[in-house]
């Protein structure tokens, strides 16, 4: 799928619930509402839907390591990976809100090193990600690295 052929301008919502409201506040304000969520930074990532090919938005709580956001795919410790996750592993190009700002970025799950270097910052700033990885036992959750691309800022 060609960047072309993506409609990011109207991405599906999560369903009515909690994310939903939460996606809702962050966009309608720009993101001065929304961006903190129960006291840690959150951000809209837009993927593009491996099966539709219909962009999909989804709050998460990040990290930054210098230009790069840090994300965890938790899943609230479900046996499989989130659909946000699975959706860029197929396509690894995405669109990232952080408070006001928006970027292209370019996903990838961290290796060996990066779960090393950033599981415990993750788990300092959202300790339920430890409850998580216990009850999504035997799968492992990936970290992914948001990578601003060269013309990030859209």
């Amino acid at each position: 799928m060609h960047a072309l052929d993506v409609d990011w301008d109207h991405p599906v919502d999560p369903a009515p619930g909690p994310q939903l409201d939460h996606v809702r506040a962050y966009v309608t304000s720009a993101g001065t509402d929304g961006h903190l969520w129960h006291g840690v930074p959150t951000l809209l990532l837009t993927t593009v839907d491996r099966h539709t090919g219909r962009t999909t938005r989804t709050p998460l709580i990040y990290a930054t390591d210098g230009d790069r956001h840090i994300v965890v795919a938790a899943g609230k410790g479900a046996a499989g990976h989130p659909a946000w996750y699975r959706n860029l592993t197929a396509h690894p190009e995405v669109r990232l809100q952080v408070g006001p700002a928006t970027l292209k970025a370019t996903a990838r799950t961290g290796g060996p090193t990066d779960h090393e270097v950033y599981w415990e910052m993750m788990t300092a700033l959202w300790p339920p990600y430890e409850d998580a990885r216990t009850a999504a036992r035997p799968r492992e959750i990936p970290l992914v690295i948001l990578e601003p691309l060269p013309d990030g800022a859209q």
